[in-house]
């Protein structure tokens, strides 16, 4: 690089270097930083960061005359070498080789960040001075609740509410020492059909057919002491009285079927030299049971050991025929590996945990239909509706490494959120006719495709909820300055923009909430929901959330705050019935009502005050606003109509946040531009049963013309430094706990 040779100065300016010799100036980089620069020449925050040329011929000091071409080449010079750097360090982490060297860690424009949710620390919460820190993964929906309260609150150093409600070893152990003994046949045979009702649908966990023939083979030969049999049948046991029991007197748990489970804990290998699919059979109902018991940990670990030892018997890869004719053991094979995936996925994205394999290592062809059907029919699950499930948990894998992740990326937060949305949307497009809703009469649809849709509602959550956090903060922060410029005569208001995408996947967010809410709703009414399930514990837990923040929002509605509530009704019912998902989550949304109470009272004092300035200047404030949208919707109505109507294409991709009152003085318009009513809040005690998921559908976020027209951005239109990356950079303390 050749540098550019100084011009000859003349007198005058040279007596005016002479003046100006002794004189402190910062360098360029910390005055336009506004940092405190240290005076030497490289400073050393320059120094530090590896700009010492910048710093040295672009510090006044020096009054070295270079054109402003010049200096730009000099910054894009190290911006490239700092890029080529941090790419050699990283190219581990990335699949393709010849991709890690030529791809920049970092984007040019600074949006490329490490993480733009979470920050660059992990978050650990001290729960026991005597044992490590718990992990707090940030995809977990608790750990997004304690960020709700703590934008409630205003209190950053709000803690963690630890999760306690689970089924202790001290419990376990005590239930494995107990007498468990064989049932007899018949209740035998009614705790194994009910497990494969119940669970064996939903999953694919065993050949149905040949687990009962085995059950009946295993009383006629009275082999009652194999091993490998006695671990799977006792796990499924324990299916069967969770789903026909509300207690097991005398066992000291809460959840049925834990002293059989428990039984088969003691008994299962956990490090087999040479494992069977048998083993892995039960090691996948274990892992299942043990969300029943809330302890998501052990799910977590027992997945993992399936997922290792599936792999030393290369269930990864397709096995040849000649080594394997029998197609319904080919096809089981095949089936027992997806499940393993599903379960991977799945558990992950509860707990923010990474995946333990790369879909690149995968080699296994996807689940088919063996001939003739009634044969697979007797043995295996449906392979369309196995597909749909293995389709959404790589998208939800895809979820948690690209959002909750800490890997850096060349695109930006927008970027990557657009992809896989996209991806949802064609998940949703192209899924068979036999695996869509019945929005008309929800029961008709079968218990595994409700599953479904509510884990695709669930995505859609862990996708667009950072960017209605963020939507709410801005309007926050929008009504501070407002009230600050009432008070004082002589501020202007600082001037505040929504984008239109922040908008359309805030809106997405809370279609998908409204609709896994009506859902649980319906099915709980029917009395169709397991008592002590977790699944619908946890998406209603998770949906409750969102509602809440759906109803300070002005693309929401302020009557979501009867489906709250509602949520929290079903969820002190379960937990009085037992379920231990269901009291943890019951204690934390607690916790955030309570929050929500004081926050919202402090926002009508604030409004009552703001109301009186504006009164004293002559200016038009409306103050009568329903419960829990007082003070917060700081958005002028051009907001409001924008997040419901496509924008012209010649307008700014972007909404300013008006200085006007928040507070609609007419009720939410009913009705989008699909004609669908896609404002209307949730009022679940108010409309008969089928009313209450009337107007929602699976693909109802997908028809939007807002957001349709973001899917349809190209990476250019969304490449640029965007307010939600910003905000997500800077507000560090949003997504990571330093005093944790």
């Amino acid at each position: 690089m050749t540098r550019k040779k100084r011009e000859p100065t003349s007198d005058l300016e040279q007596d005016g270097r002479e003046s100006q010799k002794r004189k402190f100036v910062a360098c360029q980089r910390c005055h336009s930083h506004k940092i405190k620069c240290s005076g030497d020449l490289p400073c050393t925050k320059c120094r530090s960061v590896g700009c010492a040329d910048e710093c040295a011929y672009a510090t006044r000091d020096r009054q070295v005359k270079v054109s402003e071409n010049y200096l730009d080449q000099i910054l894009a010079e190290n911006q490239r070498l700092r890029e080529q750097s941090s790419t050699s360090a990283q190219a581990a982490e990335i699949h393709d080789p010849q991709r890690a060297i030529s791809r920049p860690a970092d984007a040019p424009d600074g949006t490329g960040i490490q993480n733009p949710l979470i920050g660059d620390r992990a978050w650990f919460h001290r729960y026991d001075p005597s044992s490590p820190p718990i992990y707090i993964g940030e995809a977990a929906c608790s750990a997004f609740a304690t960020r709700f309260r703590r934008f409630l609150t205003g209190n950053s150093a709000m803690p963690h509410i630890a999760r306690t409600q689970y089924e202790r070893e001290e419990k376990i152990a005590a239930a494995n020492e107990a007498d468990i003994q064989w049932p007899s046949l018949h209740h035998a045979r009614l705790l194994v059909r009910i497990a494969i009702h119940q669970i064996g649908h939903l999953y694919h966990l065993m050949m149905r057919k040949s687990t009962l023939d085995k059950l009946e083979e295993i009383y006629q030969t009275q082999d009652f002491d194999c091993r490998s049999s006695k671990c799977k049948f006792f796990a499924l046991f324990a299916f069967g009285q969770a789903y026909s029991i509300r207690s097991e007197p005398y066992s000291g748990s809460r959840v049925p079927g834990t002293s059989y489970f428990a039984r088969a804990m003691g008994l299962v290998q956990i490090l087999p030299e040479r494992t069977s699919v048998t083993h892995l059979e039960t090691l996948l109902l274990l892992s299942l049971f043990s969300y029943y018991l809330n302890r998501r940990h052990s799910a977590y670990i027992l997945i993992g050991n399936a997922m290792r030892m599936g792999l030393t018997i290369g269930l990864n890869h397709n096995i040849p025929e000649s080594q394997l004719i029998d197609p319904v053991e080919r096809q089981h094979r095949i089936q027992i590996w997806w499940t393993i995936y599903i379960f991977d996925r799945m558990w992950g994205s509860k707990m923010g945990l990474p995946m333990q394999i790369l879909d690149e290592d995968i080699h296994v062809d996807m689940p088919s239909t063996i001939s003739p059907r009634w044969r697979h029919e007797e043995e295996l699950s449906d392979s369309e509706y196995m597909t749909a499930n293995i389709k959404l948990a790589r998208i939800v894998g895809e979820t948690i490494t690209k959002l909750y992740s800490r890997r850096k990326y060349q695109e930006t937060f927008l970027q990557r959120v657009q992809k896989l949305l996209k991806a949802l949307k064609h998940w949703v497009e192209t899924l068979p006719e036999s695996l869509r809703l019945n929005m008309d009469d929800l029961e008709s649809s079968k218990k595994p495709i409700v599953s479904l849709h509510m884990a695709f509602n669930q995505c859609v959550i862990l996708s667009t909820r950072p960017t209605l956090l963020h939507l709410l903060m801005t309007l926050s922060q929008t009504k501070a300055a407002t009230d600050r410029s009432e008070t004082e005569t002589d501020t202007e208001p600082d001037s505040v923009s929504v984008s239109q995408p922040v908008l359309t996947l805030s809106e997405a967010c809370i279609h998908a909430a409204r609709h896994s809410h009506s859902m649980i709703l319906t099915r709980w009414i029917n009395g169709s929901m397991p008592t002590f399930g977790y699944f619908h514990a946890h998406y209603l837990f998770s949906s409750a959330l969102i509602l809440a923040m759906s109803s300070f929002v002005p693309i929401g509605n302020p009557s979501d705050m009867t489906g709250f509530d509602s949520a929290l009704d079903l969820l002190r019912s379960m937990t009085e019935n037992g379920n231990l998902a269901a009291a943890e989550f019951y204690k934390n949304l607690e916790q955030v009502k309570i929050c929500l109470d004081s926050y919202r009272g402090l926002k009508v004092g604030r409004s009552e005050r703001s109301a009186e300035v504006a009164s004293a200047t002559n200016v038009q404030a409306d103050t009568g606003s329903a419960p829990g949208f007082t003070g917060l919707s700081t958005l002028a109505n051009v907001t409001a109509n924008s997040s419901m109507h496509a924008l012209p294409s010649n307008m700014s991709n972007s909404v300013p946040a008006s200085a006007a009152p928040l507070v609609p003085t007419h009720e939410p318009p009913t009705s989008g531009p699909t004609g669908l009513p896609i404002q209307q809040g949730i009022d679940a005690y108010s409309f008969p049963v089928r009313d209450t998921i009337s107007g929602y559908t699976t693909e109802m976020a997908f028809l939007e013309p807002t957001m349709q027209d973001f899917l349809a951005q190209s990476d250019i239109d969304l490449g640029l430094l965007h307010p939600v990356d910003a905000f997500f950079n800077e507000a560090e303390n949003l997504y990571t706990c330093h005093e944790l």
